[in-house]
C-alpha cells in the first residue's frame, strides 16, 4: 500500500508540476519541488528528501529552493535539536492567488454589468421588434456566477487567514 501511495504522490507531483510550470511560469524542477512540498503538507520536507526523491542534484535543488523562497512561494521551519530545514508552502501565496482571482472576477463583473446595461438601453429605446432585442439572460447568469464564486473563495480566504483550516 505504501508503494501505491508513493506512486500516486509522484504521479500527482508530475501532473501538478506541469500545471504550475504554466500557471506560475516556473522552471520544471522548481515546479516539481513546489508540487512535492504542497503534497507533503504541514510536516514539511527536507532538502535531502527532495534530492533523493526528485532525483536532481544538490545544486539544482538548492538553486530552485532559493528561487522559490525569493518568490515567497515556500518557507521553512526548524525543529528543536534538529539542524535540518523543513520546507512548507507559504500560505500567503495562496492568499495572493485568491486576491488575484477575485480582482479578475471583479473586472469581468464590471464589464458584464456595463454590457448588460447598454443592451437594456438599446432594447428599451432603439429596438422595436421583440425578436431583435438582446437576450440578457447570459449576462445575468454570469454576473450571478461571479458573485457566488467570489463569495465562496472569499470565505475560503477568511478561513485560511483565521487559521480555521490549514493548507
Amino acid at each position: 500500500m505504501k508503494d501505491n501511495v508513493c506512486k500516486e504522490k509522484m504521479a500527482l507531483v508530475e501532473k501538478l508540476g506541469v500545471h504550475l510550470e504554466n500557471r506560475e511560469q516556473l522552471a520544471p524542477v522548481a515546479a516539481r519541488i513546489l508540487s512535492y512540498i504542497i503534497l507533503t503538507g504541514k510536516a514539511g520536507t527536507t532538502f535531502e528528501d527532495m534530492v533523493s526523491i526528485l532525483c536532481a542534484s544538490k545544486s539544482t535543488i538548492s538553486t530552485h529552493l532559493n528561487h522559490l523562497q525569493d518568490l515567497n512561494k515556500i518557507q521553512y521551519f526548524t525543529k528543536t535539536g534538529d539542524r535540518k530545514k523543513y520546507f512548507i508552502i507559504n500560505k500567503d501565496i495562496i492568499i495572493q492567488h485568491i486576491d488575484k482571482m477575485v480582482n479578475h472576477w471583479d473586472e469581468e463583473r464590471k464589464i458584464h454589468l456595463e454590457i448588460k446595461d447598454y443592451k437594456e438601453v438599446i432594447n428599451n429605446f432603439k429596438i422595436e421588434k421583440e425578436e431583435e432585442k438582446f437576450d440578457l439572460e447570459f449576462h445575468t447568469d454570469y454576473i450571478k456566477y461571479i458573485d457566488e464564486a467570489s463569495a465562496s473563495i472569499t470565505a475560503l480566504k477568511t478561513k485560511i487567514t483565521d487559521n480555521t483550516i490549514s493548507i
